[in-house]
């Protein structure tokens, strides 16, 4: 008798497991929908007001995402009017605002704001996702690169954070950056990335001591290498998209299961997030062992002299 209820069970499990399957991928997101967990952060983040910087692509589309299941009001912006639209079609019946903005632009970063307090009534969380990234040596890059790279990665952050701060303190709210490994490590290629990124850290940092009596959490994450479009439309010696990514983009971390760190991340309202291990050894060698981490750094990007990642 036991064997057969064991034999039952066992081929019941298995017919579940392949109607799952068939049915859809299974990730690390998805598996989190069967645990507990996931029902306690969909009561942390149902009705929580959560703003979004580029929200259209890669990281900021799937934290958008994953907040409207989690039940969260959503306020996202991005370049594009035609990929806000379709993220709207995606998500009929959603709480979800959109409103076209360039955050290299402090009048647009003020308007989404505005328009985030006017349909929600304020904001718990900021996620200052949007970014650029550019890959060029110094030596042929024209200003206009590294100058656009801040504007959009650091004064972007600088902007939509100041706009919205008040909202977010009265609510004892989150402020998070989408930051980089870059933002602990230079890279070759990637001088002003790495820069607005150093810059994005160093001044969350310091806000984040500012506010620490208010109630107010401020997080910086650096996901590593992760699947996006980011290395695709990155800036050449000329400020132009390059077109295509350098790098293998199956190997990576995916956008999803990034956004549902950050998301855990921010329900446990930590410090830091630092997403893969080697994002993780990479920081801890260029603090302990900083001459061998430009070595292995400078082996990893250039081939026979050339910088091919």
């Amino acid at each position: 008798m036991k064997k057969v209820l064991k034999q039952t069970f066992k081929t019941t499990s298995q017919q579940i497991i392949n109607h799952f399957s068939q049915s859809f991928l299974f990730t690390t997101t998805h598996l989190s929908y069967f645990c507990p967990y996931f029902i306690l952060m969909q009561d942390f983040f149902k009705d929580k007001v959560v703003a979004v910087t580029g929200g259209t692509d890669g990281i900021g589309k799937a934290l958008v995402e994953e907040f409207l299941k989690l039940g969260a009001k959503v306020s996202t912006c991005g370049r594009s009017q035609d990929k806000l639209y379709d993220l709207q079609l995606n998500h009929p019946g959603s709480f979800l605002h959109v409103l076209a903005a360039d955050v290299s632009n402090e009048q647009d970063c003020k308007d989404f704001i505005d328009s985030t307090l006017q349909t929600f009534g304020g904001i718990d969380i900021l996620i200052n996702n949007a970014g650029i990234s550019m890959r060029a040596l110094v030596q042929d890059t024209d200003l206009a690169t590294i100058k656009k790279v801040m504007d959009i990665n650091f004064w972007g952050t600088v902007y939509c954070t100041k706009f919205a701060l008040t909202s977010i303190i009265e609510r004892k709210g989150s402020i998070v950056g989408v930051s980089s490994i870059a933002g602990y490590r230079g890279l070759p290629g990637r001088s002003g990335y790495s820069a607005s990124k150093h810059a994005v850290n160093g001044w969350l940092e310091a806000l984040r001591t500012e506010l620490l009596d208010t109630g107010v959490n401020v997080m910086w994450v650096c996901p590593g290498f992760t699947t996006s479009n980011i290395r695709n439309v990155a800036l050449n010696n000329e400020a132009k998209p390059q077109g295509e990514s350098p790098m293998d983009e199956g190997k990576m971390m995916t956008a999803e299961e990034c956004a549902h760190h950050i998301i855990k991340a921010i329900e446990k309202r930590k410090r830091t997030l630092v997403l893969t291990f080697t994002g993780k050894q990479t920081i801890f060698m260029n603090k302990f062992f900083p001459k061998w981490a430009d070595k292995l750094v400078k082996n990893f990007f250039f081939k026979n002299g050339e910088l091919v990642k």
